[in-house]
């Protein structure tokens, strides 16, 4: 039993180290994934986007190298499951693309904020964390189980172990080692050459560092839990998970964890709870950029300036609470972690997200022109 305990502590504490650095760099580098889809939609501009699609590249290749080399089953994550649930993935990633555009920022962004002084950001927090344990466990929860959840493909059916896209194209007869390394080279390769063709990214040394630096953090985490955590329960003599909320290989996603964080501290004394990867992962972050901010002397007290503000950050809390657990993930749960084991859901979900920040952007661009 001692030795199970410090495995799951080694792995909390793990997250919370890696967190810390991006955190740290996210707040360094301007890294905001709601920001890059702004920079997009509003001014034609990459980089920050590309910063973005860089980490994803990273993460792509460093989990995919993992996999190959036995030190994490990308197959035992929530990612890669057989079930494929198309409009959960596609509903909860264009209401958390809405409410991440309403709340300035997605979920690390929130953390990333908190640290550095913006209240409005502890608000988002607060709202996103309730709505997410309702959307778990609560009101939320029983529409996203009795109407979007069941609308799903069982791949199991046709023979198919699981969603990503090395599984998906495994009938074709190649090896499924061999397709793993194809599809991650391919997918990771066209990424690179998107994000680095640009003349203007190049030479920008904080977007490459960023890109580079959440990607690999992204991987560590997955060998964290993946290989470290993964460990033989002596209760049961099977292979079991430590440290992890869902009990399976995890990397960084800032949505759920919210949720179990706000459990354990209304919950402190139940005992069947415990401090996790995604918790202390969570805690990083804020922590991490805290420390940025207080040594590059740019931490500062940021409210609300009118009610108004405050309503679309609360709504954009709830609406990153719910799409985020829908959707198994947020811009980085989804948009990275889960992209980097190249699952279908992932991908689907990686668009939904930027289809409804995007759109929310036209139509807040559209309310503002008819008002003058």
């Amino acid at each position: 039993m001692e030795g199970t305990a410090h495995t799951a502590a080694t792995v909390a504490w793990s997250g919370f180290a890696l967190a810390f650095i991006f955190g740290a760099v996210g707040n360094k580098v301007n890294f905001c994934t709601m920001g890059s889809v702004s920079d997009v939609v509003n001014m034609g501009e990459w980089g920050r986007m590309r910063m973005w699609l860089l980490a994803i590249a990273v993460a792509i290749i460093g989990a995919s190298t993992l996999q190959l080399l036995g030190l994490a089953d990308l197959s035992k994550s929530i990612y890669t499951t057989p079930n494929f649930t198309w409009l959960s993935f596609i509903v909860g990633g264009f209401v958390f693309g809405v409410g991440m555009t309403l709340g300035s920022g997605c979920g690390s962004k929130t953390l990333i904020r908190v640290g550095s002084g913006n209240l409005k950001s502890l608000v988002v927090y607060a709202f996103l964390a309730i709505s997410a344990y309702m959307t778990l466990r609560g009101l939320f929860g029983q529409f996203r189980v009795s109407v979007l959840q069941p609308v799903a493909v069982n791949l199991e059916a046709y023979g198919i172990k699981g969603q990503d896209l090395p599984s998906l194209l495994a009938g074709t007869g190649i090896v499924l080692n061999t397709l793993r390394i194809a599809i991650a080279a391919i997918v990771a390769a066209a990424l690179l050459v998107f994000v680095f063709r640009d003349k203007g990214f190049r030479a920008n040394f904080d977007y490459i560092m960023g890109g580079v630096v959440i990607g690999l953090v992204v991987v560590a985490g997955w060998y964290v839990t993946g290989h470290i955590g993964y460990k033989e329960n002596p209760d049961t003599l099977e292979m079991t998970f430590f440290g992890t909320n869902t009990h399976a290989a995890e990397s960084f996603s800032f949505v759920a964890p919210l949720a179990y964080t706000l459990e354990l501290l209304m919950l402190w004394t139940d005992k069947s709870l415990t401090i996790t990867f995604g918790i202390m992962a969570a805690l990083g972050v804020v922590i991490g950029s805290f420390a940025y901010a207080i040594a590059s002397r740019t931490f500062r007290w940021e409210g609300f300036t009118t009610a108004k503000d405050l309503g679309n950050h609360i709504i954009g809390g709830i609406l990153m609470g719910f799409g985020g657990v829908t959707a198994l993930g947020c811009t980085i749960g989804q948009g990275i972690t889960g992209f980097s084991t190249l699952a279908l859901g992932s991908i689907v979900t990686f668009f939904a997200i930027i289809a409804g920040s995007a759109a929310t952007m036209k139509y807040q661009y559209w309310k503002l022109m008819q008002e003058e």
